[in-house]
């Protein structure tokens, strides 16, 4: 192995060099699927969040909502869950913190399938009901776990994650933190059944082994 010398000549020339490293910052995460260029007309202005008011202008209720407080409609889709969030609209105070909570609320036996957030870590917790947990690494390894009231779990940005209420007959609520304002969802069987235009059945089928009638029952199923 080469063994590299610092001469003192060299010295002050790295000093420099670590000084503008140390200052350097990365991008900051997208808060949007995608942002295509805007080459012809170069005066666009977009921002990654929203426009900031008048900081003199702030005031309390800028800070705080009651969103989270009321319950929602599990019962409103197929699998039985509901996610109430903050935003920016109910909670303006969040712009540009790289903050969401949201609301859980899971029937009894419901799921909140399997699905990722491309732009957040998420952690949850559990404050009624009996919630199985666990995400998928991009090993293929499924981490999972059972939570009860008090309990927490953590769902790192990206991977493929779920929440399954196991009390057939008693409601379960989890409250959640992310990472991002704006962190994203993708339902992987919605992703993938469900899409518009909708992915070629020769492709599905090849994935996931099934025939084209798997691929239509599955979408019939889906509300497709």
């Amino acid at each position: 192995m080469a063994v590299i010398r610092i001469t003192p000549s060299r010295l002050p020339t790295l000093v420099v060099l670590a000084l503008i490293l140390s200052q350097a910052q990365t991008d900051p995460d997208p808060l949007q699927d995608y942002c295509i260029a805007d080459m012809r007309n170069r005066h666009s202005f977009w921002v990654n969040g929203a426009p900031c008011i008048d900081p003199d202008s702030a005031s309390i209720s800028h800070f705080t909502t009651s969103a989270l407080s009321k319950p929602g409609n599990p019962k409103a889709n197929r699998f039985g869950f509901n996610v109430t969030l903050t935003n920016m609209a109910n909670l303006p105070g969040l712009n540009t913190m790289g903050l969401t909570m949201a609301r859980i609320d899971i029937v009894g036996s419901g799921l909140v399938p399997p699905h990722s957030h491309p732009r957040a870590s998420e952690v949850t917790i559990c404050l009624e009901g009996v919630i199985g947990v666990g995400f998928v690494d991009t090993s293929n390894r499924l981490f999972t776990q059972i939570l009860r009231p008090g309990e927490s779990f953590v769902f790192p940005k990206g991977l493929i994650h779920y929440l399954y209420n196991f009390d057939s007959t008693n409601s379960a609520l989890a409250i959640s933190g992310l990472s991002s304002q704006n962190p994203g969802v993708q339902i992987a069987s919605l992703a993938a059944f469900m899409s518009k235009p909708g992915i070629p059945d020769e492709v599905l089928g090849t994935a996931f082994q099934i025939t084209r009638q798997d691929i239509a029952k599955i979408r019939k199923n889906l509300g497709g």
